[in-house]
């Protein structure tokens, strides 16, 4: 057999029923020895490469639609479809296929879809087809019966299709139902709405073909408004010829393509408003209805593609000054319309259709019409704007980045999205979410495109921050320039929350760019006076901006947090808030917290030195005694700098050493009897016996003797706390009885340590600008029988690793062990 090769498109059905277009390519039919038979290959026009490979087989059914369709399944849920350029191509392969099957080209189905039982394989032998009752109106019922009994069996389906086909019996019973109307006959038109909703379920593109002609279409509707269930019919046929009303904006001169429009709009309607809801048994029994909707909307929108008169035309008269506004309206709305029946489109068609509509000049059109007072025309350019950026937020980038070159910042597409968003006078904002989230997908980096000549993430950015930024933070800056925003109605407190959600994505997503903005402009300073607003959710916005900054750890941040002390408002809202358990409550918790465990040294110091007073009485959780401890852990640090060098020593030393040496000691320690041990005596190795003890005890004993003071304050105190729930007054960390703070009062929370008028001492010791880099290993005296041995302080494991590969290392043999 020859092999022809034909151009077709390849579709999959999706798990939405949607067809997805898989390639362009050129289709032929040969025998495949892999695959053992003859098979259905589509080479890919633009590379050669393969794109389908399907073996023909022998009972598989193969569904040949609308003369340039053929459609089949491979698996349960794999459908599979090729759309021919050519009539001609789609015949040639359906005969390959037939003859493959042994099948007469004249059929439309090769297979039925399902098994028969062995005594319908009987009577398709014995009857050669489905004979129908004549078609008048006292077997109106019969027929219904008939057609109701044929449908849960797929090869009587095939047989009252063949016989509905060949016989014209559409257009005869279209003809019973005038009659029945005009007799006022509601038992027959009773019988001819279940009829035809038969007809649909038998899911034949043949029959679609004859009952959504012009001429047939209108008495279908008519039929299915005899509902049986209904008491009074519905008017489907009145709304779509008095109501409905088809406007040519721009006059459309291809007769086909307008009865194409027709044909879908009430195909389309009966779909969604005519039928009832499928059930889950007849939901797979429309798919071919589906198909004709699909496959017509691809032709309408190529074929307005290819009309370049008529787009030039909609272009030119949107963007004409002397266009009148209900005229305008009319084409945008034409135009969003078309953009929607776009999304229908398979991404390489939906590529053309995007290109073509850039090519026209769309988004200065846009620019035209978003300048515009008329606020039902903007909400429709807005639709065709986020049609725009989702499909492709490059193109915009680049066209808003060239006109920067020739506007001013005011008319530029991007401030118009921005200035509608903050102008939206919608109570709930509708409008200002939907061009918040657009301008989220354009400065968001992970769509920008990077190549070897340029970076759009670069060059957008600095646009975007040099033109754009400060029309975005106006609202903002203008609504926080005391210690309370000027205006806190709800409106505005939506608006100024969009705009946090989109700084705090920028926080997020862009680098030095918002790092240079918020240091210069001061506007986290700004955003924190929203911690006043009587709106929670505005407050909590304002908190998750700062928290993401702290997040950062970056040291550019902090200093310019502890520069300008802005911890303050926090802490001033969470004193505010008082012992209330919110989300308000957690979320401040939670970042002092993340500033702990994270151990950001510079915040550490900052917080205690300023703010310790306010939050020492907080002992509902560890959080701020764990910041002083923190803390502490650091002055002491700074005060004994000598300490770090030692404890690296007797780090190593314990680590280090042979495995072999740690035996004979272990056996030396064990043999050794506790008695023979005279009081105040030392357990020393006798090979570290020639060190100097002095040296090593001089520093370590003043540290271990103020450590055991330490321990057994801290001893002391968790003690009394698991008895009396009190602690002593002496320990500075003192905890209250219950399990709720008294906090410390509103007139004192204003009088912080940290305020603009008391700035604390940046050169004292454990300050931000003193802070040194090392760290060091805190230890504590174990004793066990009078034997004393160093061991490491608990709290501090984590910084062994960063001390142990800072610092050189001197190697000891033995472990001393001295005396208390």
């Amino acid at each position: 057999m020859t092999d022809t090769r034909r151009r077709v498109k390849v579709y999959t059905l999706n798990e939405d029923r949607q067809w997805d277009d898989r390639g362009t390519g050129h289709v032929s039919s040969g025998y495949v020895e892999r695959l053992k038979g003859m098979s259905l290959l589509v080479r890919a026009e633009s590379d050669g490469s393969l794109l389908l490979e399907s073996k023909i087989n022998p009972n598989t059914a193969y569904q040949k639609q609308q003369d340039t369709l053929i459609v089949w399944s491979e698996a349960e849920n794999y459908d599979l479809a090729l759309s021919f350029q050519e009539k001609a191509g789609c015949d040639e392969i359906w005969e390959k296929i037939c003859q493959v099957q042994g099948k007469d080209p004249s059929v439309d189905i090769t297979q039925d879809l399902v098994d028969e039982s062995e005594e319908e394989r009987f009577d398709d032998m014995s009857s050669p087809g489905l004979e129908l009752p004549s078609c008048e109106l006292s077997r109106l019922e019969e027929i219904a019966e008939l057609v109701a009994s044929s449908l849960p069996s797929p090869l009587r389906r095939e047989k009252l299709a063949l016989a509905l086909e060949n016989e014209g019996y559409i257009k005869k019973l279209l003809e019973l139902f005038h009659v029945c109307e005009d007799l006022e006959n509601i038992e027959g038109l009773h019988h001819l709405y279940e009829i035809i909703k038969g007809i649909f379920l038998l899911n034949r593109t043949a029959l679609f073909e004859v009952m959504f002609s012009e001429e047939c279409i209108m008495d279908v509707i008519g039929c299915l408004e005899y509902d049986p269930a209904l008491s009074q019919p519905r008017k489907h046929r009145e709304f779509l010829t008095k109501t409905a009303k088809f406007k040519e904006v721009i006059p459309i001169s291809d007769p086909e393509l307008k009865q194409k429009i027709h044909q879908t709009y009430r195909v389309q309607y009966i779909q969604d408003m005519v039928l009832p809801t499928p059930s889950v048994f007849e939901e797979n029994m429309l798919s071919t209805l589906h198909s004709f909707i699909f496959f017509n909307k691809v032709e309408i929108v190529g074929m307005l593609q290819e009309d370049e008169k008529f787009l030039t035309d909609l272009f030119a008269q949107l963007t004409d000054e002397a266009t009148d506004e209900e005229k305008r309206q009319e084409l945008v709305n034409f135009l969003k319309e078309f953009c929607a029946f776009s999304q229908t489109l398979q991404p390489q068609n939906r590529d053309a259709f995007f290109k073509t509509l850039s090519n026209m000049g769309i988004l200065p059109a846009l620019e035209v019409i978003l300048g515009m007072d008329d606020t039902q025309v903007r909400s429709a350019a807005t639709d065709i704007f986020s049609y725009l950026v989702e499909y492709n937020p490059s193109m915009v980038r680049e066209f808003v980045m060239q006109e920067a070159q020739q506007n001013d910042d005011d008319i530029l597409l991007i401030n118009l999205i921005i200035e509608h968003m903050i102008c939206d006078t919608d109570p709930e904002l509708g409008g200002a979410v939907q061009l918040m989230g657009l301008l989220r997908t354009l400065v968001d980096p992970e769509n920008m495109l990077a190549t070897a000549n340029k970076t759009e993430k670069t060059e957008f950015l600095g646009f975007f921050y040099k033109h754009c930024m400060h029309v975005l933070t106006a609202p903002l800056l203008a609504n926080t320039t005391e210690e309370k925003p000027s205006k806190d109605d709800f409106q505005t407190a939506q608006l100024l929350a969009l705009v946090l959600e989109l700084l705090t994505f920028c926080v997020e997503h862009h680098t030095y760019h918002i790092k240079n903005y918020i240091i210069n402009k001061d506007i986290l300073r700004r955003v924190l006076v929203l911690m006043a607003s009587k709106h929670a959710f505005l407050a909590l916005c304002a908190l998750r901006f700062k928290r993401k900054i702290i997040g950062l750890k970056d040291e550019f941040y902090n200093r310019y947090i502890m520069k300008s002390f802005l911890f303050e408002p926090v802490v001033k809202a969470f004193l505010n808030n008082g012992s209330r358990y919110n989300l308000m409550n957690s979320a401040i918790i939670e970042m002092f917290e993340f500033i702990r465990v994270e151990d950001i040294k510079s915040l550490t110091a900052h917080v205690i030195e300023n703010y310790w007073k306010a939050l020492e009485d907080v002992d509902y959780v560890q959080t701020f005694k764990g910041l002083k401890l923190r803390f502490e852990q650091q002055r002491e640090r700074q005060d004994n700098p000598k300490l770090d060098s030692m404890r690296s020593i007797l780090r190593n030393h314990r680590y280090r050493r042979d495995a072999r040496t740690l035996e004979d000691e272990e056996e030396m320690w064990f043999n050794t009897d506790e008695d023979d041990i005279e009081d105040g005596e030392a357990v020393v190795s006798p090979s570290d016996k020639t060190k100097n003890d002095d040296d090593i005890m001089d520093p370590i004993s003043k540290f271990m003797e103020r450590k055991k003071l330490k321990e057994s304050e801290e001893k002391e105190v968790l003690l009394k706390t698991n008895l009396s729930g009190r602690q002593s007054p002496s320990f500075k960390l003192s905890l209250s009885s219950g399990t709720k703070t008294n906090l410390t009062s509103q007139s004192s929370a204003t009088n912080l340590p940290g305020s603009p008028g008391s700035p604390g001492s940046p050169g004292s010791p454990g300050s931000p600008g003193s802070v040194p880099k090392n760290t060091s290993q805190t230890a504590a005296i174990t004793t066990k029988g009078g034997l004393v041995g160093l061991v490491d302080y608990p709290d501090d494991d984590e910084d062994d690793d960063e001390d142990e590969d800072k610092e050189d290392t001197l190697p000891l043999s033995k472990k001393a062990k001295f005396e208390s």
